[in-house]
């Protein structure tokens, strides 16, 4: 298993969890679909980023609506390059899995609101 200090851990999850909240948030839906349709999707992650992500209870960023969105947008910037320090072969694993994760949690309840597509989008900007 590949090694993260605490800190990498913490920010994967806050990269992981938080752009699963961005996109849930984008828009009022049921929260449980949506939930369950993202905790699904982080099946998609390897087994190394799968276990540290399941690690510990994720923390995202606290303020404002658009404080929070900044930090989980610079959450996944930052794990995009941890992980590629670490397991460079991971790197597309994860850009695809947290794309997954996010559509799933837009597409829960039957359809996609323009909010949540725009979200994702930016979730995935930030993953480039």
């Amino acid at each position: 298993m590949t090694a993260y200090t605490e800190a990498e851990g913490q920010t994967l999850r806050t990269a992981v969890f938080g752009a699963m909240v961005l996109v849930s948030t984008a828009d009022p839906g049921s929260v449980d679909e949506e939930s369950y349709a993202g905790i699904r999707a982080m099946s998609l992650l390897s087994d190394d980023l799968r276990a540290v992500v399941a690690a510990a209870p994720p923390a995202l960023p606290q303020g404002s609506a658009s404080d929070v969105e900044a930090g989980v947008l610079a959450a996944l910037r930052s794990a995009v390059e941890i992980i590629n320090a670490h397991e460079p072969h991971d790197v597309a694993i994860f850009r695809a899995a947290v794309t997954e994760m996010c559509r799933s949690v837009a597409g829960a309840d039957g359809e996609v609101a323009a909010t949540e597509r725009e979200m994702v989008t930016r979730v995935v900007e930030a993953l480039a």
